[in-house]
């Protein structure tokens, strides 16, 4: 997938040469370790070697690391889960993959939620580790803090975790120091000591200073790391090192101020220049570097490694030394001259030589900031509906939207496109309330452009079909089909011929809105129509949505097996981390891998929909399905309490959104969950309540009414094949064809069954079949005595479909080997070994004739073998003898 996170952030920063050793500090370090401590707070000023001590102790303290550099970004609570996730999988690969996932659209975050989540993983790391969050002090974040209390309150014994940071951490320090769950290096244990300084100025910066000199230097800058550093480097050359150790006083902020002064001020004037304008940059590299400058007589590269080597406050931010950044210090020096030696004019052009860098390269989000960073509206706006902005990926749309925000009223009125853009980036976060508002300011911003009475020259129409399409999007987040459908139509009258990634929008709200409307053929043709636009457009995310939405009518017109390929296809599209609407796909995967009786594979996904589900809770629809998905599954694995649990969940988030439209859905589970443990009559008072023809049917048969069952499915049968609804056809031929077969009509249960298994077969459809139950058994049964009769020896088609259908059903010999100490203690009277031997052939489904002839008995006999088998199991037919001989265990 495009736009990865910045893995330089996750790396360890390189240790410099000649470094001086702190051991007393390594040992602190270490002891935290040994003792147990949670935490380790490192918390000083700037230019303390916070870094550099954790960098040099971690290549000795024997254990994994995960390192997280921060930045101001990181502030935004997705983006800093997906940083930390990120570090914690160079500890342990794949852990936080499907919480990564969720992320990456999520407008609101159940914090603790996803926390416990990446707790309860983090568990699974067998061996210690140590997460490192270096530069904490550039959050701001009430959210982020509270996440890091929550993490630290709750890590696993084998985490520890150090926080480096220039001031101390909204945490609860107080309570880790009573519970002795933490270590703390301050500022007084950071500073060098006079031996330190000694060293580090001498035999690290190659200076020759007396003692006394080095005790008066140590001295004005309190052993401050970056101070000695600072007056080190100013003191080369100097013939007078004494004079100008003894010229410094004042407090600890004016030293550092004439330190970076003399230190930019002794560079070369080229060496000068390249410092202040590449100060813009958060990161760099050589090329971007000389795009920035223009026509550098030393290349960006070459400058870069001279600085490196020099000490001037760069960092690498990766092996190959290609990516740097300043010393946040030096760069805030930089940047503070740039703006007292350039005008407003000059600094914007050094924007826009980095926007055009970064556009030219693919990094269409960093092009964008520049653009902003600038004021160029015009390249902003082009950028923002670039095709590669990755809008995808945690923060991004909020990045867009806090900046369009931020425009005055005017400018915005001046440029309508930017209301809209605001509208578009709310959807895109899957904010609803306020759409309309910026849409409506989008359509008055349009009316102060335009004449009355004028026509709409082609840029303004382009505008209104794009307003449309907020719409319709708009609407079908509310499932209002009939207004998405007149908005999706507008929009492809008034979009330009050539905007084909909005116009397979369109195209796609139109197919959901058919969809919802039960018009599956003008669905399947706009989504067909919105797959073609989104590939000619290069639309990467149009195309999975149109896929996935193609998979799901194929789904419902029986052709599992090309939905299944199209589900696959877009998981392997999308790659490791699948972003929340990947949802959609696996869940499909669930229900085909259910009904094709892989009941293993199909909790895999049923398992996978929902975690992905659940963390993007905002999504309810989404979530809901997985939730009933995971009840059937529960149900046809023989759990009905987890089944029971998930449906409950199911309803209770429902309420919880004011989300009524699956109510029907929830009343069928519940007539499901009903029909398993027996309770027939509770099922049949919730399936009068609601109008699902099948559902009532279903419980008119289980009730033993099959003549009720069918004055219901021929009319629905009819009406659904007028309709093309080939799963709701097949669903009532099942029906049908029990309905038949109960009320005696050998002939018609027999063809409405083969009619039903020629349309099903090429699904590989087993659980429609298979959770009717035993009457579906005894059917299929008596059709494959039947057919072998009929074949007269020969292959019939449908024999091994049959045979499977009867594979997958519980075979009896599960029933035979159940134990049991006294199968007939709640009869009342106990069943004798003929009659055993009878109800025993009954199970196997065998009629009163093969009964006769298995047994050597004459008809009247096992007649009245039935009739006294059913008064001692007080019932009086033969399911229900077979029904109650499995609830008794009797063999």
């Amino acid at each position: 997938m495009s736009g990865p996170l910045l893995l330089t952030k996750l790396y360890v920063p390189l240790l410099r040469p000649n470094i001086v050793l702190g051991p007393r500090l390594i040992e602190q370090l270490n002891k935290s370790l040994s003792s147990g401590r949670k935490l380790a707070l490192i918390s000083a000023p700037a230019g303390f070697g916070k870094t550099t001590l954790v960098s040099e102790w971690i290549t000795t303290c024997g254990r994994q690391v995960g390192w997280l550099s921060l930045d101001e970004g990181d502030s935004e609570p997705a983006r800093f889960l997906s940083y930390l996730v990120a570090a914690l999988q160079t500890v342990k690969a794949g852990i936080g993959v499907g919480l990564m996932a969720a992320l990456q659209s999520a407008e609101s975050l159940n914090m603790e939620a996803l926390l416990s989540a990446l707790l309860n993983e983090i568990t699974t790391i067998p061996d210690d580790f140590i997460l490192i969050l270096d530069d904490y002090h550039l959050i701001d974040s009430p959210v982020v803090d509270q996440s890091l209390a929550f993490l630290v309150e709750h890590q696993p014994s084998q985490m520890h975790m150090v926080i480096s940071t220039r001031e101390d951490p909204s945490l609860p320090l107080a309570r880790l120091r009573a519970r002795s769950q933490m270590i703390e290096l301050r500022a007084s244990d950071l500073r060098f000591t006079p031996a330190e300084a000694s060293e580090f100025l001498n035999q690290v910066m190659g200076l020759t200073l007396s003692e006394e000199d080095i005790t008066s230097l140590e001295t004005r800058t309190e052993g401050w790391i970056a101070g000695l550093q600072l007056a080190a480097i100013s003191m080369h050359g100097q013939k007078d090192a004494s004079g100008f150790i003894q010229a410094f006083t004042g407090s600890h902020r004016y030293i550092l101020d004439y330190l970076l002064e003399e230190v930019l001020q002794r560079q070369p004037t080229e060496v000068q220049n390249f410092l202040l304008r590449t100060s813009i940059l958060e990161r760099m590299c050589g090329p971007l570097c000389d795009a920035v400058l223009g026509t550098p007589t030393t290349s960006g590269q070459e400058t870069l490694t001279y600085l490196e080597r020099a000490n001037l406050f760069i960092v690498s931010l990766d092996n190959e030394r290609y990516w740097y950044r300043y010393h946040h210090l030096f760069g805030d020096l930089l940047r503070k001259r740039l703006k007292q030696s350039y005008t407003i004019e000059g600094i914007n052009n050094l924007q826009i030589q980095a926007s055009e860098w970064y556009e030219n390269n693919g990094y269409i989000l960093e092009a964008f900031k520049h653009a902003v960073a600038a004021n160029d509206i015009e390249r902003a706006n082009r950028l923002m509906e670039d095709k590669k902005m990755p809008l995808h990926l945690p923060g991004v749309p909020l990045i867009i939207l806090n900046w369009l925000e931020s425009l005055p009223t005017s400018l915005l009125n001046a440029n309508p496109s930017l209301w809209w853009k605001q509208a578009a980036m709310m959807l895109e976060s899957y904010q609803i309330i306020g759409v309309e508002e910026k849409l409506q300011a989008t359509e008055a911003a349009l009316a102060l452009r335009n004449l009355p009475n004028t026509e709409m020259d082609e840029w303004t129409r382009n505008l209104e079909g794009k307003i449309a399409v907020a719409r319709a999007l708009l609407a079908q987040s509310q499932y209002q089909a009939e207004t998405s459908l007149v908005q999706a139509r507008r929009a492809l009258e008034y979009l330009h011929p050539n905007n084909v990634a909005y116009r397979s929008t369109a195209n796609q709200v139109m197919g959901f809105a058919h969809y919802i409307q039960g018009d599956r053929d003008a669905a399947e043709q706009a989504y067909t129509a919105a797959l073609s636009l989104a590939q000619s457009a290069g639309d990467y995310d149009g195309e999975l949505m149109a896929t996935t939405r193609l998979g799901q009518i194929y789904e419902i017109r029986n052709k599992l097996h090309q939905a299944a390929e199209n589900y696959q296809h877009v998981l392997s599209l999308m790659g490791e981390d699948p972003p929340p609407f990947a949802t959609v796909a696996i869940i499909g995967l669930a229900r085909i891998h259910m009904e094709w009786n892989e009941l293993d594979s199909a909790e895999k996904y049923a398992e996978q929909g929902f975690q992905l589900a659940r963390l993007c809770d905002q999504v309810i629809d989404r979530l809901i399905t997985s939730e009933l998905v995971l009840c059937r599954l529960k149900l046809a694995q023989g759990d009905s309490v987890s089944a029971a649990r998930f449906l409950s969940q199911a309803e209770q988030t429902a309420l919880q959104n004011e989300f009524a439209v699956r109510l029907p859905d929830f009343a069928a589970h519940h007539v499901l969950i009903n029909l398993y443990h027996g309770d027939i009559g509770a099922a049949v008072q919730i399936a009068q309540q609601i109008n699902l023809p099948l559902l009532q049917a279903r419980t008119l048969i289980a009730q033993g009414d099959p003549s009720a069952a069918m004055t219901l499915l021929m009319p629905y049968r009819q009406q659904v094949e007028e309709k093309r609804w080939e799963d709701e056809r097949l669903k009532a031929m099942v029906l049908q064809a029990i309905a038949h077969h109960q009320l005696n009509e050998k002939d018609e249960a027999r063809q409405v069954l083969a009619d039903t298994l020629r349309l099903a077969e090429p699904g590989g459809f087993i659980r429609l079949f298979v959770e009717k139950g035993e009457p579906m058994r005894l059917l299929i049964l008596d059709f494959r005595s039947w057919i072998e009769y009929q074949s007269g020896g020969r292959m019939h088609p449908l024999k091994g479909y049959v045979d499977k259908l009867l594979a997958a059903f519980t075979p009896l010999e599960a029933v035979l080997v159940s134990p049991i100490k006294n199968p007939q203690s709640e009869l009342i009277e106990p069943l004798s070994q003929r009659e055993l031997d009878v109800l025993k052939h009954i199970c196997q489904g065998l009629s009163n004739q093969e009964i006769c002839e298995r047994m050597f008995l004459a008809l009247d006999t096992v007649k009245g073998h039935n009739r006294r088998i059913f008064e001692k199991l007080q019932v009086h037919r033969r399911t229900e003898a077979i029904a109650r001989a499995r609830e008794l265990n009797l063999f």
